[in-house]
């Protein structure tokens, strides 16, 4: 008698096709989180060479979150239009021109462009590789695709902060955005001949399917709406994460959120409040984690006085504890469904937070590390399940870029987050600013997941005769 499914192990359930095609997005994703987090490793060079303040420096680390609304939106259509992997080739290839450009910088306004570039080219990468897997593996395996994917991310900023350890300190912080563009070849070469999607393929390319995201983006009535909206929203970002919004800064926010609303309103249909429940989602989530992820290099050199060896040492455990966690959050998922699990990893993540950073410059640096990597393995870790949480919401034709596009809204907290730490540090110090901002958010984040916030905002406008996994994930 054959055996059942669920009695065959799991990886022998993932056929060669799908291994390989998961080790091209794997790659590519890694070199996604080895580029975007370069920025964070150098910021007190840069605040010395273009004579910035924290806060100013910090604006760097906002630049390409200001961008990634866009790319997600763009390079998601793209993908739901042509199919996962063309948009993946092209974010692989923006994220990484873009790195190559901030070597070049002459100026903060140069290196914060350069940097707005990384971000659309992240973007895409996360919406079409999480959806370029997911779709490529069994149903019932997607919480494991969707962890062992985001693993990518902390190795390539482990990898980031040795190569910061080794270049840096001899040849300065140029040579590091310039050699993050040398592995994109790699990822090329290994990306050109995968296999499309087959999720996507039975269920749009082969059926004829011309209704996607990009469509309804396109639609004539809304053309030269979405295009002034486009630039009403990114004006006002530019203006807000510079920190030139002046006593304007009320109605510039206010214009981005009708704006993101509006494009909502085109992509989700009836079911605009879900999306705008997603994006809050991620917002509160990236408010939490991005404190830490974009200021704990900051924190470890001037509250501790660490090293440049050092730094990378307790920077490469806190990516290891993201790793795994992302890995037994996927395993987890599985076992126990996504929210269950993805609420019990940030509550857990509670238990490390004050420790973490309460050790002050006389703990021992063998505590740092085990705290950051707990820390890492639960709060960090545990979003591993954001693109299987997200993507469940929405139909195949629509899904690269509504979860590229609400991931990436709702990554604007990655951009407030350096700005409000390093505004919060000024009254209480770095340290417990970074524990106050991860703590609350992250309990913000488990209310709003636990009680299915999103899906019950879409309950509200769908038609009773919707299918009810259209709108409650």
């Amino acid at each position: 008698m054959a055996a059942t499914p669920s009695r065959v192990p799991w990886h022998r359930q993932i056929g060669r096709p799908q291994w390989k095609a998961f080790s091209a997005a794997w790659l590519g994703y890694l070199l996604d989180g080895f580029d975007f987090v370069l920025i964070t490793l150098v910021l007190t060079e840069l605040r010395a060479e273009f004579h910035l303040s924290l806060a100013g420096a910090a604006t760097l680390v906002s630049a390409a979150f200001v961008s990634r609304w866009f790319g997600g939106l763009a390079l998601g259509a793209l993908g739901d239009r042509f199919g996962r992997r063309p948009a993946m080739i092209v974010s692989i290839l923006c994220y990484a021109v873009g790195s190559a450009l901030c070597g070049f910088a002459w100026s903060y306004w140069a290196l914060f462009a350069f940097r707005a570039i990384v971000g659309v080219g992240m973007a895409g990468e996360y919406g079409s590789s999480a959806t370029y897997v997911m779709e490529s593996w069994p149903k019932a395996l997607r919480n494991r695709a969707s962890g062992f994917l985001l693993s990518a991310y902390p190795i390539g900023t482990i990898l980031a902060a040795r190569a910061y350890d080794l270049v840096v300190p001899h040849l300065g912080w140029r040579w590091l955005f310039w050699i993050g563009i040398v592995p994109v070849l790699i990822a090329l070469w290994l990306r050109r001949a995968l296999p499309e999607a087959k999720e996507w393929t039975d269920e749009v390319a082969s059926a004829g399917e011309r209704t996607t995201s990009a469509s309804a983006l396109l639609n004539r009535r809304w053309t030269v709406a979405n295009i002034v909206i486009g630039l009403v929203v990114a004006v006002s970002l530019v203006l807000i994460f510079s920190g030139h919004a002046g006593s304007l800064y009320p109605l510039y926010i206010a214009l981005c959120v009708l704006g993101f609303v509006a494009f909502a309103v085109q992509v989700g249909g009836r079911s605009w409040p879900m999306v705008v429940g997603l994006m809050a989602t991620v917002f509160c989530a990236f408010l939490y984690s991005w404190p830490i992820q974009s200021l704990l290099p900051t924190y470890l050199k001037t509250d501790l006085h660490y090293g440049a060896g050092q730094v990378a040492n307790a920077l490469t455990w806190a990516g290891l504890g993201y790793a795994l966690g992302s890995c037994l959050a996927g395993i987890a998922g599985d076992r126990f469904g996504t929210r269950t699990t993805y609420v019990g990893g940030l509550l857990a993540s509670l238990v490390f937070v004050f420790p973490a950073f309460a050790l002050g410059g006389g703990g021992s640096i063998v505590a740092v590390w085990v705290l950051l990597f707990a820390l890492q393995a639960t709060s960090s870790g545990i979003s591993g399940l954001l693109p299987k949480y997200i993507g469940d919401h929405f139909p195949v034709r629509l899904r690269a870029a509504s979860l590229g596009f609400t991931y990436n809204v709702g990554a604007l907290g990655g951009a407030v987050a350096p700005l409000a730490g390093a505004q919060v540090s000024g009254h209480i110090g770095l340290g417990p600013a970074l524990v106050w901002l991860a703590g609350g958010l992250t309990l913000v984040t488990a209310l709003l997941i636990g009680f299915n916030v999103p899906a019950r905002l879409g309950r509200l406008t769908a038609r009773p005769a919707e299918p009810a996994d259209a709108v409650a994930g």
